[in-house]
């Protein structure tokens, strides 16, 4: 029997509709995003910074432990989307018409209620989840230490057991793909609508609802997003400078394309 929270939650994900979008959509995401970016280049850069450095000090802290450093960078993907909320904020901002700047992202991230922290925590508790597994199963299944990239390829992508790298792939999917349908458009939401409009609860029923509805088009924006950040990954981290806050601006439009505020 549904208790008073999920009720509650399903009846605020109801005062939301869903607009009808195409397929391709997504890449008019991407552009508004790019737009935004050079809107606000200096403090959107510097969360692409930030994050750059985040995995450099991942690469640090792991380098010569790759069965960890693999599950990370997976799991950094999971805690993404919280890290990317003074983001919508500037987008938000720019929206409006305003000059957003660092007092912009303060606010956003200033806890006036508590959601987002809400969140945050239970994304940090999922990406440290995949972590954990990811490094058990490698660790617990190969049976020679993975230190380097280069033994990961041989030992685990190319290994002879061709399911190795399958499983552990699939894996990542059975915990990315729930994420994903929970948070895509949930957090911007959060930034958005006060708490008497939406919970937590209740914006990660109406991100499923978006996901459900549209589940090409969002399939389509999963691939986009994976596909940019393992460039950003790829080019020494150096790419993500650009490419996280790219994301994350693109997000918000996601966010506004696909949710529709009914009357109250």
């Amino acid at each position: 029997m549904p208790n008073r929270f999920s009720e509650q939650a399903l009846r605020e994900s109801q005062a939301f509709g869903v607009r009808q979008i195409p397929v391709l959509r997504p890449l008019g995401w991407l552009a508004r995003g790019w737009r935004d970016l050079w809107r606000a280049p200096g403090v959107s850069l510097s969360h692409g910074l930030a994050m750059g450095l985040f995995g450099a000090l991942l690469l640090w802290l792991a380098h010569d432990r790759f069965w960890l450093l693999a599950g990370a960078f997976t799991g950094f993907l999971i805690v993404a989307p919280i890290l990317a909320t003074g983001l919508y904020a500037i987008s938000r901002e720019l929206d409006r018409g305003g000059r957003p700047g660092w007092r912009t992202v303060r606010e956003a991230w200033r806890p006036h209620d508590g959601r987002l922290i809400v969140f945050g925590i239970l994304l940090a508790f999922a990406g440290t989840g995949w972590v954990l597994c990811s490094a058990a199963f490698v660790t617990g299944f190969v049976a020679d230490p993975i230190q380097q990239p280069r033994d990961f390829l041989l030992k685990v992508v190319l290994a002879d057991d061709a399911h190795l790298f399958s499983t552990w792939l699939m894996l990542g999917a059975v915990l990315a793909a729930p994420m994903f349908a929970s948070t895509v458009v949930a957090i911007p939401a959060l930034v958005d609508l006060p708490p008497s409009k939406i919970g937590v609860l209740g914006a990660v029923f109406t991100s499923w609802k978006v996901v459900l509805e549209h589940p090409a088009p969002l399939a389509l924006w999963a691939a986009l997003i994976l596909a940019l950040t393992l460039v950003g990954m790829g080019t020494a981290l150096v790419g993500l400078i650009v490419i996280a806050p790219w994301l994350g601006h693109a997000s918000w439009h996601a966010y506004l394309d696909l949710v529709i505020r009914r009357p109250d």
